[in-house]
C-alpha cells in the first residue's frame, strides 16, 4: 500500500479523500492550517503557502513514512469582493494557497514522487471555465491549477502522472441542498464528496498508468447546460 500526502485535507473534499484513502488500506499525511476532527492519518499543522514548512513537511515525511507515492494538491479558499474592493494582497493570498501551493508540494516531493513511479492530483474547480461576479482570485487560482497540471505532466513524465480534477457543486456540508438545487443538475443531484474521493482514488492508481495531463470536470453535467433567463 501507499503513503499520500493531502493538502487542505482537514475537512471537505480533502478529508473526503484522506477517507477514501485510507479504507482503501494506504497510508495518510494531512497537511492543513487545521487538525481533522477524526482521522487516522498523521496530520501535520503546515501553512502549504510557505515555503519553509513545506520544506519542512517533507522532511518530516522523509524520515516518519520513508516514502510518498502520491500527492493531492487540494488546499484553497476563496474570498469574494467586488474587484475594486479587493486588494492586491488578498487577491495573492488567494493564489498562494490555492495555485502556489501546489508547485511547491510537487517540486519538494518529486524526489521522493520518482522513486516509488507515483502521481499527483490536483482539486481544481468548473470555476477555472465559468464565473460568478466577485470571485476573480478564486477562479484565477483554479485556471491556473489547470494549467500547472499538465506543465508538471508534461516535465516529470513519464516517472511521474499529474492530473487534475474540476468539481463543481459539492456538498460538503456547509450549505443546505434544496429539492431544486439538485433537479437544475443533469445528473439529478448535487455532488457528493465521495464522487471526488472516488475519482481521486483511481487517477492515483495503478489503473490510470496512461492517464496524465489530462482535467477531469465533476460537475454533474452543469457545464454543459445551457441556461436561458425565462
Amino acid at each position: 500500500m501507499g503513503v499520500y500526502l493531502i493538502s487542505g485535507g482537514a475537512k471537505g473534499i480533502g478529508a473526503g479523500i484522506a477517507t477514501k484513502l485510507l479504507a482503501d488500506g494506504h497510508r495518510v499525511v494531512i497537511a492543513d492550517k487545521a487538525k481533522p476532527e477524526s482521522s487516522a492519518a498523521r496530520a501535520v499543522i503546515c501553512d502549504v503557502s510557505d515555503p519553509a514548512q513545506v520544506a519542512s513537511l517533507f522532511t518530516g515525511i522523509e524520515a516518519v513514512e520513508e516514502r510518498l507515492d502520491g500527492i493531492i494538491c487540494n488546499a484553497g479558499f476563496m474570498i469574494r469582493k467586488p474587484l475594486e474592493e479587493l486588494t492586491p494582497e488578498e487577491f495573492n493570498a488567494v493564489l498562494a494557497t490555492n495555485l502556489t501551493s501546489a508547485f511547491l508540494l510537487v517540486r519538494c516531493g518529486a524526489k521522493m514522487l520518482r522513486a516509488s513511479k507515483g502521481a499527483v492530483v490536483t482539486i481544481a474547480s468548473t470555476r477555472a471555465h465559468m464565473s460568478e461576479p466577485d470571485t476573480e482570485s478564486y477562479a484565477a487560482s483554479k485556471g491556473g491549477l489547470v494549467a500547472l497540471t499538465h506543465a508538471l505532466a508534461v516535465s516529470l513524465g513519464p516517472d511521474i502522472r499529474v492530473n487534475c480534477i474540476s468539481p463543481g457543486w459539492i456538498d460538503t456540508g456547509h450549505y443546505p441542498i434544496r429539492p431544486e438545487d439538485d433537479a437544475q443538475h443533469p445528473a439529478g443531484r448535487v455532488g457528493k464528496v465521495e464522487d471526488i474521493a472516488n475519482l481521486a482514488a483511481f487517477l492515483l492508481g495503478p489503473d490510470a498508468e496512461f492517464i496524465t495531463g489530462a482535467e477531469f470536470t465533476v460537475d454533474g453535467g452543469m457545464t454543459r447546460k445551457m441556461i436561458y433567463a425565462e
